[in-house]
């Protein structure tokens, strides 16, 4: 057991349950957060929050520089990359310990966690022998290590269905998706199938209906591939593996489901502009809201630049969308006019642009369903954001809006079903 697991388990013991009033008891939600860079005063580790209060409650060791994170879908398993050496740290929520770690044959942006015991993360330049780098690694949780190696070159992005049964990859200059069976692997069965979106649209990424029958493939198009076609989403009819037409947007990257409508998030190489911003900020991406009923883009919104690859919508109807490498203005720290970083926040009610006066790529979100609070990690620091206001928080607890490391936050998680 890591040596860090006694203190976890004492932290988690002292706050897990709090009075409801002299009746039942309610589980405070626990939030842990990546913390990466050492200080003076602070090893790099998983940050325990308390998601009520908004305070830490303690710290354990999760590798040299942990930092993207995937949950499983009934958050017993909790999966943590340690970028200084590509080995995923498998964190057991449900008995509060570090159940060992599972080393990759290369670097990741993109793991999924499931509810099965195995974990999944797209690794790029993964060698396999007869075929072009790129795998899709598949990690058993329960007892550790590779438990196989699925051949897909250049795979750079793993999305899960809603149960876990199919994968979708997403590879590097390919207009090729990869559909994976998860059941199937070391069965001896087929596990791969693919389907080739429109050409040159190169498809990054995939939204789920809530009954898995659909996929919605977001094609970038020229913000990936130069010289490319305009960026659109298309339909995946997940039983026949055929795609409806290719609908235009400007720009797909990133996508949020919010019923029917899809909130779709990128670049634009021709309609950039920030029209209705006071900004210094020279270009601008853009937020497409495509209404599914009619395939049709009903609304287009000027947002932050950069790669957009963060969203996440708080359970009042506030759209946090996050990016890196965006155009930074100002700086946050001796703010002396206009601060702007990579984070973007759409009221879905009424229609308003929110840039928030902060700096530096917008790394991890996290909605709550019971409070009207927003976890954001952006620039470094771990915000918490009042989506009734989309402003800082500010109350007894925390004064400035931020929950105060040492280090580097890169990734937040809550652990708990909240």
């Amino acid at each position: 057991m890591n040596k860090a697991a006694p203190l976890f388990a004492f932290v988690l013991a002292s706050f897990s349950f709090v009075s409801c009033g002299g009746g039942a008891t309610q589980q405070t939600t626990r939030v842990l957060a990546s913390q990466s860079v050492a200080s003076p005063t602070a090893n790099p580790g998983l940050m325990v929050v308390n998601g009520t209060t908004d305070t830490l409650a303690g710290q354990f060791s999760a590798g040299n520089a942990p930092g993207l994170m995937a949950i499983a879908p009934n958050r017993a398993t909790l999966l943590v990359l340690d970028t200084s050496n590509n080995k995923v740290e498998v964190v057991t929520t449900t008995k509060d310990t570090l159940s060992g770690g599972i080393q990759l044959p290369g670097p990741t942006t993109s793991m999924v966690a499931l509810s099965s015991g195995f974990g999944y993360a797209a690794v790029p330049t993964a060698l396999l022998n007869g075929a072009p780098p790129g795998a899709l690694i598949v990690m058993n949780l329960s007892s550790g290590g590779v438990a196989s190696t699925v051949s897909v070159p250049g795979a750079q992005t793993v999305v899960s269905s809603g149960d876990g049964s199919q994968l979708l990859v997403f590879s590097d200059d390919t207009d090729v998706i990869t559909i994976v069976s998860p059941l199937l692997v070391n069965t001896g069965s087929q596990v791969t199938t693919t389907a080739t979106a429109c050409a040159g649209c190169r498809p990054t990424y995939a939204v789920f209906s809530a009954d898995g029958t659909t996929a919605y493939i977001l094609n970038c198009g020229a913000e990936c591939s130069p010289g490319g076609p305009q960026a659109s989403v298309q339909a995946l009819d997940m039983a026949s593996l055929t795609l409806g037409a290719a609908v235009p947007v400007d720009g797909a990257t990133i996508a949020f489901l919010s019923g029917s409508t899809l909130y779709v998030v990128g670049n634009s190489l021709t309609n950039n502009a920030c029209t209705g911003q006071t900004t210094a900020a020279t270009t601008c991406g853009r937020l497409d809201i495509l209404d599914l009923g009619s395939m049709t883009v009903t609304s287009t919104v000027a947002i932050t630049d950069g790669y957009h690859n963060r969203i996440d919508m708080s359970n009042n109807g506030q759209l946090f969308i996050g990016s890196h490498t965006c155009t930074n203005v100002g700086n946050v720290n001796a703010p002396t006019g206009e601060v702007r970083g990579c984070l973007t926040i759409y009221n879905t009610t009424n229609g308003n642009i929110i840039i928030p006066p902060d700096n530096g790529d917008a790394t991890g979100l996290q909605s709550f369903s019971t409070r009207y609070v927003e976890y954001v990690a952006q620039g470094g620091r771990l915000r918490v954001y009042d989506t009734t206001i989309d402003s800082l928080l500010l109350n007894s607890f925390i004064t400035t809006g931020t929950i105060v490391v040492t280090g580097e936050i890169v990734d937040v998680k809550a652990v708990d079903f909240f």
